[in-house]
């Protein structure tokens, strides 16, 4: 790693005291290169550690200008030790990323929705929620916020359908094929269906909460994704949110919940156009 510091340095000073074409076509390799990863990972949660990585980097690079000599050889030891680390935890994207690449795979999105389409989808989805509630059976809808969800989304069977009711209902009709796991909306899109969730590692989890609830904190411990649990022993409707079960929603109280996601207060930023271009309805699509 410090060899590989050295030349870099090395490389920096070519280009600040005698550039050359082939330095300037180098820094542009290496920005599209960087480009290219940070688009590629965007919607995974592989993307933050992306980020704090190149942080890092530049930490390590003004620490060694400083002659901070104790902190970089401290940075320097993690991201000797880290870089392997990271290969083996985020290898499912490295292998997306790479096949992106041979694919040449590109996602053009359609931009939409507005107050009225906002407004639609919460009523939908209480609709939704309040008759499987009154029926006891279980649902696991998960709202992405702005952490991606693509790698669980691509564990689950694909919709990419508008969000009704009707359909919602459908997909946890029990004894189905697509019941059983969680939904995933993103947007004003339902994504996909029969989802696997990992559950939450938590202690002091009430032993009243089943694999939904459990599914439903651990997705919400580590993502900002805001998740609708309807229980199918009790029909009660929770919402978890940032690692915390709110239990015994009622009509109002869910719509609230809801109406804070697709409907936020003035002055605070509404995510539901950005969701939409993220992984949004296509041209000709339903």
């Amino acid at each position: 790693m410090e060899a590989l510091w050295e030349t870099i340095e090395l490389s920096l000073w070519n280009v600040l005291h005698r550039p050359r074409l082939s330095d300037l076509a180098d820094i542009l390799l290496v920005a599209i290169v960087i480009y290219q990863l940070l688009k590629m990972t965007r919607d995974t949660r592989g993307s933050a550690v992306l980020k704090g990585l190149m942080l890092l980097l530049v930490v390590v690079g003004v620490s060694n200008l400083l002659g901070l000599t104790a902190l970089n050889w401290l940075l320097m030891q993690v991201l000797s030790n880290g870089a392997l680390v990271l290969l083996i935890l985020f290898q499912p994207e490295i292998r997306k990323a790479l096949e992106q690449i041979g694919r040449g795979a590109r996602i053009e999105t359609k931009r939409q929705g507005d107050q009225e389409e906002a407004v639609r989808i919460v009523d939908e989805i209480v609709q939704c929620a309040t008759k499987l509630s009154r029926r006891r059976v279980g649902a696991l809808i998960v709202f992405e916020q702005k952490t991606g969800l693509k790698d669980i989304i691509e564990n689950g069977i694909s919709i990419d359908s508008r969000i009704s009711a009707g359909l919602l209902e459908n997909i946890f009709e029990p004894n189905t094929p697509l019941h059983d796991g969680a939904v995933i909306i993103r947007g004003s899109r339902i994504m996909s269906a029969a989802c696997i969730l990992t559950l939450t590692e938590a202690s002091g989890i009430s032993h009243d909460l089943g694999t939904r609830h459990r599914a439903a904190l651990g997705v919400s411990e580590t993502t900002d994704a805001v998740v609708l649990i309807v229980s199918e022993e009790t029909g009660i409707i929770s919402v978890a949110k940032a690692g915390k079960l709110n239990r015994h929603l009622d009509v109002k109280a869910l719509r609230t919940v809801l109406e804070e996601l697709y409907m936020p207060a003035k002055g605070q930023k509404n995510l539901l156009p950005k969701l939409i271009r993220r992984g949004g309805k296509k041209e000709g699509a339903e």
